[in-house]
């Protein structure tokens, strides 16, 4: 990269914490990159034990790149080679990397997306434990007054869960389950990952063509009968 272009650089920070959901995060990664948007990636070490439990992929700091382009080129139905991704635009910073450089305000970033955000992620974020990189990302963002996206994924919530979610709302996040709607017309695993993604990217303010969106009017036709019966509502 050149200096000029370094210095210019402006990217999203990306979080990925030990939920599942790893195809949520390889979406909005495939969708920020589409964008022409810069990406700083954060993988947690639990997050990597759910990918590889989830698509067999071992992420590894020494061969990121690698595994990083395995990864985003998979679909959500497990098929590798489903997506052509140029990776060149991410860097990559190790989840203990507490000197890097989204662990700084002065650092520019646009903001940070953490998905999928574990119960304990969103914990340590609202209670700013700065554990490591992630957390102190998202705290930075939070501190600095930047945009931060946390797709909360997880069922049942808690009362102590509720909380934190109340907590970082109130200190400006966005706060996203990753609930994925049907009204799009989803007729496979990938469009409903999808859905989550482009919500996600929607609420970051980054452009895309995920889903269709709701335009207002219903999409086919109700059936006569629901369950055999023959009475109305």
């Amino acid at each position: 990269m050149e200096p000029q272009e370094e210095n210019s650089r402006r990217p999203w920070v990306v979080g990925v914490s030990g939920a599942s959901g790893t195809p949520y995060a390889a979406a909005v990664l495939r969708g920020l990159i589409a964008a022409g948007e810069s990406v700083d990636l954060v993988v947690s070490r639990a997050s990597r034990l759910t990918l590889l439990d989830e698509t067999g992929i071992a992420f590894r700091d020494a061969r990121w790149r690698d595994d990083l382009r395995t990864w985003l080129a998979r679909g959500a139905d497990g098929k590798p080679d489903t997506f052509a991704v140029d990776v060149d635009g991410v860097r990559h910073w190790a989840a203990g990397d507490l000197a890097a450089g989204p662990s700084s305000g002065s650092y520019p970033v646009k903001g940070m997306l953490i998905v999928p955000a574990s119960t304990a992620c969103v914990a340590g974020v609202a209670l700013g434990l700065s554990k490591d990189l992630l957390q102190r990302a998202a705290g930075v963002t939070l501190k600095e007054r930047r945009k931060l996206v946390v797709a909360v994924r997880e069922t049942p919530l808690n009362g102590q869960t509720l909380k934190h979610l109340v907590t970082l709302d109130e200190a400006g996040a966005v706060v996203l389950p990753a609930s994925p709607a049907f009204y799009a017309g989803a007729t496979h695993i990938q469009d409903l990952v999808d859905f989550v993604a482009g919500r996600v990217l929607d609420a970051a303010g980054v452009p895309h063509r995920l889903y269709r969106r709701w335009e207002g009017e219903l999409r086919g036709n109700l059936p006569a009968e629901r369950g055999g019966g023959s009475g109305g509502d």
